[in-house]
């Protein structure tokens, strides 16, 4: 049962992220720095549920699992917050949009190009697209919410002591 349920946390960011690529590919929608730090995210969140599926862990090993996609879930739940939050500026107070990231890794640091990444841009403020009122950001911020509880729930079931058997 643990294994289904990991299974589905991984089949979810899997999901996301595929939407993501339609959005991208199909939509030509272009992922902001913070957009492709949130899809990191999702990948993280992802793998490691799909690791600790196949892995099938014990007591111990769920909760290591799901403290790690607990981690990674709240580090996107941070930068969507932080895209969020730039797309709620006042026009006047937005940043300045940056180079892309193909660039920065070519010209940076990469302390610098991660810098940049996290803080965002003026890019990463554009809205375009919605979807019940609730743009790319906001609903990534909501998905990640709703993953790290699912850690959560997932690290407290694995608690419970196994049925016995009849």
């Amino acid at each position: 049962m643990k294994r289904i349920a990991f299974a589905m946390g991984a089949a979810a960011c899997a999901l996301l992220l595929g939407y993501g690529y339609v959005l991208q590919y199909v939509n030509g929608l272009e992922p902001c720095p913070l957009c492709l730090v949130q899809r990191a995210f999702y990948y993280l969140f992802g793998g490691t549920f799909l690791l600790a599926a196949i892995h099938g862990p014990g007591r111990i090993g769920t909760w290591i699992y799901c403290g790690f996609a607990a981690l990674f879930a709240l580090g996107g739940i941070v930068t969507a917050g932080r895209q969020v939050w730039l797309q709620h500026l006042p026009a006047d107070q937005v940043p300045a949009c940056g180079p892309d990231l193909a660039f920065m890794l070519e010209n940076f640091p990469l302390s610098r190009t991660l810098a940049k990444l996290f803080a965002g841009s003026g890019e990463c403020a554009k809205v375009d697209w919605l979807f019940l009122g609730l743009s790319i950001a906001e609903w990534s911020l909501v998905c990640f919410v709703l993953l790290a509880l699912y850690s959560v729930f997932v690290a407290l079931r694995g608690l419970r002591k196994a049925p016995a058997a009849s």
